[in-house]
């Protein structure tokens, strides 16, 4: 008997989603026991594989604890988990009592929940591009990629944003399929709350809200004009996340986003990079080489792309234009990161929230292929299925390997990160301050207050990161003057990472661990702050008068007020010189290397005659001479490879409160690090 207010579309509606996702859902939770098993078997608890991901738990027990976005409770608001959603949806499990790794729990419900309902909404829009069982096809193939099923045992938020894109595609899709008078106002919510789930949970999601607002824009219900306006509101949720993270930490972007972007990165060409990282991603991330080898076969480049093509075909075909469209767009997501100065970091965990776009690509590819061998009188069901089961046996064929790697992975992190965060909590002192360069667990188990070298939850040393190690230490050389108390008493650092031994007292523990490749390196140590030598490469060696002015090279501060000119210098260009001055004394000096022109400009007062120093370092070989508005004053000269302090005359015709100081090398490189101008008569005695 019909139950009332049920009406049978209702009925068979929900019956066909229960028959659709009950399979996937018994997949999934069979796949999850698979992967969560080798973890606990390895590490013998839940444990997430990647260290960013105890990034993501600090901030959700920052929320739990009430003081949201600031990863200790006296620190300053910080974006260090980029995602502003997901320590959010943590934040709860936090406070039922899943602490320490317990909360890998909630994230692995999360991350494999979220992998079951990816598979579904890839069969949802792979279907009306091609067949049931081409769609079904790309659930099962959506389950078996090791990528995604990497990346929802890692803790993060990668596969719940997957799913957010294809749930918020599919029901644009759809919302255009649709008649006008079926795109009601629940539907539009429906589609709304997801757009805005998917903006929040990574910033990449900035994009499809457009795309998903636009297609609103161009499909209204009957009433066109309400609902464009509507569809232009679903449009803002491209802007939520720089809004909130505006409205909370003071800045549109995230410190994420400062550190790896290409944009704003001081020694990138941005379209060559651009360029560069594109051809690395099809030529060799599709192709299965290198880095994701274990996730891709090797020579799958061209089927990709041909994919691609064929979601637009099929589309075409199908008279689902719109849906084929949201397809490519999906896939294409994957050029997103190409703005990173560099995608290849924690598996290419940046890469596979696009990967279903790709996979339903193919699998439309594979249709139409069977279609086409139709013509020779085959089947072309069974030939579509046979090419669709040879990717997924492709994918199942690495599944082994990729379940031992999530399990050695979440052990190495374990073995290293955590056990000395472990360690500090229990040898260090309450008050310490430790300087870290993965801030996620040693932060999250040492209970102690962080300084994030890389600047990700400590947002005010991000551009320091960027420049590079000469222009950290100058840069702790103006906190230890100014701030000292700001500076760490503690380092737990890769050492080849900091690059910046100078600062390292007596070293107090390591962890080292050999046998997994998801580390930044296999020896992590614990050393006392040392900041002794801070500050002795200040001063000229060379007696002179009263130092009037300075640029300290590489120092960002000094630079910005003396207009250098970086004159393409690149990345990793930098370097600290520790030796000694003529009489014996050390001097520990940052500065930019690779050098063959400087140019700046210094304040003096206007005709006075001044003399200049040079700190350079270079050899015999090199040639060049330095030049003061414009005009020659001296040639420069080297005897050896040790630094030097190269005098030249500023005439008293040329001091200005804007003069230009040139060094011009016509032969070799020289390394910088510092010019001082002062007062002609050297100090009384």
């Amino acid at each position: 008997m019909k139950r009332p207010g049920t009406s049978r579309t209702t009925r068979t509606t929900g019956t066909t989603w229960v028959a659709g996702a009950l399979p996937i859902a018994l997949a999934t939770g069979a796949l999850a026991w698979s992967v969560i098993h080798s973890v606990r078997e390895k590490v013998g608890y839940a444990a997430p594989t990647l260290d960013d991901a105890y990034i993501h738990f600090q901030y959700a027990r920052a929320i739990a604890e009430g003081h949201p976005l600031r990863f200790q409770a006296d620190a300053v608001r910080s974006s260090g988990a980029t995602s502003l959603l997901w320590p959010l949806m943590l934040a709860p499990f936090w406070l039922l009592g899943l602490k320490g790794t317990a909360l890998t729990w909630a994230a692995w419900l999360f991350g494999f929940g979220a992998l079951g309902g990816l598979a579904y909404e890839s069969q949802q829009l792979t279907e009306k591009l091609t067949s049931r069982v081409m769609g079904w096809a790309a659930a099962l193939a959506v389950l078996t990629f090791g990528g995604l099923v990497w990346c929802a045992a890692s803790g993060m938020e990668v596969v719940p944003f997957a799913w957010a894109i294809a749930r918020s595609l599919r029901l644009a899709s759809e919302w255009s399929e649709i008649a006008p008078a079926e795109r009601t106002n629940k539907r539009l919510r429906s589609l709304a709350m997801v757009t805005l789930v998917m903006a929040l949970l990574r910033p990449e999601g900035q994009a499809y809200a457009l795309l998903i607002g636009a297609v609103v824009v161009a499909f209204p219900a009957k009433n066109k004009l309400r609902s464009r306006a509507r569809g232009l509101i679903m449009a803002a949720a491209a802007f939520a996340n720089p809004l909130f993270l505006w409205l909370l930490t003071g800045s549109a972007t995230s410190s994420t986003a400062q550190v790896k972007l290409l944009p704003g990165n001081p020694y990138y060409a941005l379209g060559a990079s651009i360029e560069a990282n594109v051809r690395i991603l099809v030529t060799q991330i599709w192709n299965g080489e290198v880095w994701s080898a274990e996730f891709l076969p090797k020579g799958g480049a061209p089927v990709v792309l041909l994919g691609l093509s064929a979601a637009i075909v099929s589309g075409t075909r199908k008279r689902a234009a719109v849906r084929g469209a949201l397809v490519l767009a999906f896939g294409l997501g994957m050029f997103i990161p190409c703005a990173y100065v560099t995608f290849l970091w924690n598996r290419l965990r940046y890469l596979w929230p696009f990967s279903p776009g790709l996979i339903i690509g193919v699998m439309c590819l594979c249709h139409l292929l069977g279609e086409a061998a139709s013509r020779l009188r085959v089947r072309y069901q069974a030939i579509s299925v046979v090419l669709a089961g040879g990717i997924m046996g492709v994918f199942l064929d690495h599944y082994e390997w990729i379940k031992e790697d999530i399990a050695q992975s979440a052990s190495g992190i374990d073995r290293q990160q955590a056990a000395l965060g472990r360690w500090a909590k229990e040898n260090l002192p309450e008050d310490a301050r430790i300087g870290v360069n993965d801030t996620g667990a040693v932060a999250y188990f040492s209970d102690r207050r962080t300084f994030d070298i890389v600047g990700l939850t400590t947002p005010s040393e991000a551009p320091y990161w960027v420049a590079g190690a000469a222009s950290r230490y100058e840069h702790y050389e103006r906190l230890h003057r100014t701030q000292p108390s700001t500076l760490p008493t503690h380092f737990i650092v890769y050492p080849e990472w900091m690059a910046t031994d100078t600062v390292f007292g007596p070293a107090l523990h390591e962890a080292v661990v050999t046998d997994s490749s998801i580390l930044g390196g296999q020896t992590m140590r614990v050393y006392m702050a040392n900041y002794a030598l801070l500050g002795s490469g200040e001063a000229p060696w060379t007696a002179v008068g009263t130092v009037v002015d300075a640029l300290d090279v590489a120092d960002l501060e000094s630079e910005k007020e003396h207009g250098y000119e970086l004159l393409g210098a690149r990345d990793g260009e930098q370097g600290i010189m520790e030796s000694s001055a003529p009489d014996g004394h050390p001097v520990v000096d940052g500065g930019r290397t690779n050098r063959n022109h400087e140019l700046f400009h210094v304040k003096l007062a206007p005709g006075t005659a001044i003399v200049g120093l040079a700190r350079l370092r270079g050899d015999a070989t090199v040639k060049g001479e330095i030049r003061v508005a414009g005009k020659k004053v001296t040639d420069l000269a080297f005897v050896d490879t040790e630094w030097i302090e190269a005098p030249f005359d500023v005439p008293a015709d040329a001091a200005t409160a804007h003069t230009e100081v040139e060094l011009v090398i016509a032969q070799g490189t020289i390394s910088a690090y510092h010019w001082y101008f002062a007062e002609h008569t050297p100090p009384k005695k």
